[in-house]
């Protein structure tokens, strides 16, 4: 199923001339980073098409990092009923590249940086521990394995599991509005 996609510059001028509703799918540490003033946060791993707060007609923006998990919450959204859901090209880097108004709050680590994190120190663990015994050597080949299948199917277990950990689960009020004023 092919997502709609937006430019972040052409969600600005939208923003500019009218309400417009966007959701951040991304944990409430990384919206808590850095996110555009006019989105509503609703993490990925809790998105629930009745709740959003949109009806399955109207327009639905919904941006994350980069785009991966934007679109994947667009095609749950299209799945059940909504018919007017757009991902947002690149972003919110993009956006931020692009002058999109954005809110800045405390600096946290991506998770895609938790995850590389979280890998390497299995891999070196795995690979440190081979050597008093060779079945640890799994460990490292186990990780591998998960990061060639992540890679592959766009799906990453580890960053799953991390995205449920207590300092990504964090709650955080909104900055502002949730649409545009």
């Amino acid at each position: 199923m092919s997502v709609p996609t937006i430019a972040p510059a052409r969600l600005a001028e939208l923003a500019k001339a009218g309400p417009v509703a966007l959701i951040d799918v991304r944990t409430p540490a990384e919206f808590e980073d850095v996110h555009v003033a006019f989105a509503r946060n609703v993490p990925l791993n809790r998105l629930d098409p009745s709740t959003v707060g949109a009806a399955p007609s109207a327009p639905l923006f919904v941006v994350c990092q980069r785009g991966s998990r934007g679109e994947k919450a667009c095609a749950q959204l299209l799945a059940a009923g909504f018919t007017n859901v757009t991902n947002v090209t690149g972003g919110t880097l993009a956006c931020v590249e692009a002058g999109v108004p954005v809110v800045r709050g405390q600096k946290t680590i991506s998770l895609e940086r938790q995850v590389r994190i979280a890998a390497g120190a299995l891999v070196l663990f795995g690979v440190g521990l081979g050597f008093v015994h060779p079945g640890f050597f799994g460990l490292s080949a186990f990780v591998g394995a998960g990061l060639v299948f992540a890679g592959v199917t766009d799906t990453c277990g580890m960053g799953l599991l991390l995205a449920r950990m207590p300092w990504n689960r964090r709650r955080v009020k909104p900055a502002g509005p949730t649409c545009a004023p």
